[in-house]
């Protein structure tokens, strides 16, 4: 009789970077330690998903992101997406336009380090 050889799907290959968790009947996971350490986040942490597709990308929350503005992050999450899917329509500054923003700032210092005047909420 030939033998039939069956794969567990606990044993499939994984890429090197790749670790795989249960999800119980709960939709609960535990999160693999090398997560757990490439993410830096213990007990009372946040993670922030986002899903692309049929993807999700797991992320350490930053609690300071939370008082920023959701349309920009919106706009920016839109931003990355297309320019990933259609890399093509990337273009340079025209030059006209680039002369003009050249000429408008001539004469104008700036001190990066310098304190900012007036109120300004970060």
């Amino acid at each position: 009789m030939g033998s039939t050889v069956r794969r567990s799907a606990r044993k499939r290959p994984t890429m090197r970077n790749e670790l795989v968790s249960k999800v119980t009947a709960k939709a609960q996971t535990t999160l693999p330690s090398g997560v757990r350490k490439a993410l830096a986040v213990g007990p009372g942490d946040s993670l922030r998903y986002r899903i692309e597709g049929h993807r999700a990308i797991i992320e350490k929350d930053d609690p300071a992101s939370q008082h920023a503005d959701p349309a920009v992050g919106a706009f920016l999450t839109f931003l990355a997406d297309d320019l990933s899917e259609h890399p093509g329509r990337l273009r340079g500054v025209p030059r006209l336009l680039l002369r003009r923003a050249r000429a408008l700032a001539r004469g104008i210092t700036i001190d990066h380090t310098g304190p900012i005047e007036g109120s300004v909420a970060l």
